[in-house]
């Protein structure tokens, strides 16, 4: 179901213009996560889409939201990759419409899972504009952004000037000459740094999952007996010990 957002998003402040209107389908909480957003090609070649695959599997082990626009190719690598209930996807459309179609699926899961924002009434198309109101709105989201290929003119480069604007750290994998030129450019410019170990870049960016996102975490933070744990609970214990957020240790709950 539709829903206007009816609260500030603090991030989207650093917009030329805070948007008038926003609209969601899914879960609004993943706002307050820790976010980073991952833009690239839609024509990427297979090293930026392992790597791709691996930034934001691992950013998301760690308790990091990945925001991209639901495009072909690394959007949506990086929103398949990170897991559906730890991803943002920022749309050019109407949310009755789910563009581009070959996506549908992966726009359908983050509905039920994660969450899907926009700036355009139901019944709006896509439109070359609005993809570049959408490219802002991803930008704005995170804390920094990752480009992991761009040809030269690429939209993706568009993002990356919002990501200056804004003064958003800006990072890029280092390709071969020849390859993804655009963001080979901003290397050779200054304007970016080289993910040269995934490992070190992730941890860098790493969130420690102590971090209060809701209730039951922030219970579990207290570290209670196993027992009384169970008693309060029971499914969320079960819950989060499978995603790896919770241990027992001795007998007491610990966050991980």
């Amino acid at each position: 179901m539709v829903k206007s957002i009816d609260f500030h998003i603090s991030q989207l402040d650093s917009m030329k213009q805070y948007p008038k209107e926003l609209f969601y389908i899914g879960d609004t909480s993943l706002l307050k996560a820790p976010k980073i957003s991952i833009v690239g090609s839609r024509k990427p070649n297979s090293y930026a889409k392992t790597l791709t695959t691996k930034i934001a599997s691992k950013l998301s082990k760690n308790k990091v939201c990945i925001v991209s626009g639901a495009a072909m190719g690394i959007d949506a690598i990086a929103h398949t990759s990170c897991g559906f209930n730890n991803t943002i996807a920022v749309v050019a459309n109407g949310l009755d419409k789910r563009y581009p179609a070959v996506n549908k699926n992966i726009i359908e899961n983050i509905e039920q899972q994660g969450l899907v924002l926009s700036q355009f009434k139901q019944g709006q198309s896509a439109t070359k504009y609005n993809f570049v109101l959408r490219n802002e709105v991803v930008v704005a989201l995170g804390d920094a952004l990752i480009v992991t290929y761009a040809d030269r003119n690429s939209g993706s480069l568009r993002s990356v000037e919002f990501a200056l604007k804004m003064g958003k750290p800006i990072y890029v994998l280092p390709h071969r000459i020849g390859e993804s030129e655009g963001t080979n450019d901003l290397l050779e410019k200054g304007l970016a740094k080289a993910i040269y170990d995934v490992d070190k870049f992730v941890n860098s960016f790493g969130y420690p999952s102590s971090i209060i996102l809701n209730k039951h975490m922030e219970y579990f933070a207290t570290n209670p007996t196993y027992e009384e744990a169970m008693k309060k609970y029971p499914q969320e214990v079960f819950e989060y010990e499978l995603k790896g957020d919770i241990k027992i240790v001795n007998g007491s709950v610990e966050v991980q």
